[in-house]
């Protein structure tokens, strides 16, 4: 599906199957210098059990088009603008790295829109060492490399991969290539800066009362599963699965991400009451 906001397209993937507007619906926000694409396998299969998919593309990354967003703040406003283009109402929303952010504080900021919150590979503060920042301002190539090395637990290919032939690692780093061959303005700084610069987490977590999932990689080192536990604590109802993998654990571990994502989107969407 292509939306038109801000003035430029919108993408989003749907799974190959036509929005059906009795359906509740998923949407999967991908993290820094990827798309739509790092949910493969999960967006298919939920968008043939039973839910509508909008498998975004943010600005300036693979088929949408437009300036990057610079801050989380601006992105949820994209991600509202999206729904309300699709005409839907209330989303489980589900977020990788960046797009965890994305989905956090997009709970926070219009919570009757998001029925479950999805977070995977997620921190906060999600801080940037001013050495990679630098890097992806400079030379995006070393910290695309450096990047893609950091988020997967080895260089070995893992069996559960779907799909012979094909290679979890070098795919993490041609889609990279790909968004900064598609889009030159430094894409990968300014997705690092924004995930840097995000200051709400906090906030935005102790208000969230939608069913809650983290899914961490117990192997990352992107978001080390220890660096989670003021997010965690602060949505204390969340539900915690732990994969093996590292931060790219969507492609490491796909069924197991799958399983934890489907059975969670099983669950009733019951708001929590919190008192002051």
């Amino acid at each position: 599906m292509i939306f038109t906001i801000d003035e430029a397209s919108a993408y989003c993937y749907t799974g190959g199957k036509a929005f059906d507007a009795s359906q509740p619906t998923a949407v999967f926000i991908h993290g820094a210098q990827n798309d739509h694409s790092v949910w493969a396998l999960q967006t298919r299969y939920f968008a043939h059990h039973g839910w509508n998919v909008l498998a975004v593309d943010l600005p300036g990354h693979g088929r949408s088009t437009g300036t990057a967003k610079t801050t989380v703040e601006e992105m949820v406003h994209w991600i509202l603008a999206m729904l309300d283009a699709a005409g839907v109402a209330q989303a489980m929303l589900v977020g990788h790295s960046m797009g965890s952010l994305i989905a956090l504080e997009a709970a926070y900021q219009a919570p009757a829109r998001v029925s479950q919150l999805a977070m995977l590979g997620s921190t906060y503060p999600m801080a940037v060492s001013p050495a990679l920042l630098e890097t992806s301002k400079n030379d995006e190539q070393a910290a695309i490399d450096m990047v893609n090395l950091w988020s997967h637990s080895s260089i070995a290919q893992k069996p559960s991969f779907p799909g012979p032939g094909f290679y979890a690692m070098g795919g993490a780093r041609r889609l990279k290539q790909r968004i900064a061959a598609i889009n030159p303005a430094h894409v990968f700084h300014t997705d690092f800066y924004s995930c840097n610069a995000y200051a709400n987490g906090e906030a935005a977590a102790a208000s969230v009362t939608c069913p809650t999932l983290f899914i961490f990689g117990a192997r990352d080192m992107m978001t080390p599963p220890k660096s989670t536990r003021l997010l965690t604590s602060s949505i204390a109802h969340g539900k915690l699965v732990q994969v093996d993998s590292g931060h790219e654990l969507m492609a490491e571990q796909p069924d197991a991400v799958l399983d934890a994502l489907f059975a969670f989107a099983a669950t009733k969407p019951a708001f929590l009451t919190k008192t002051p």
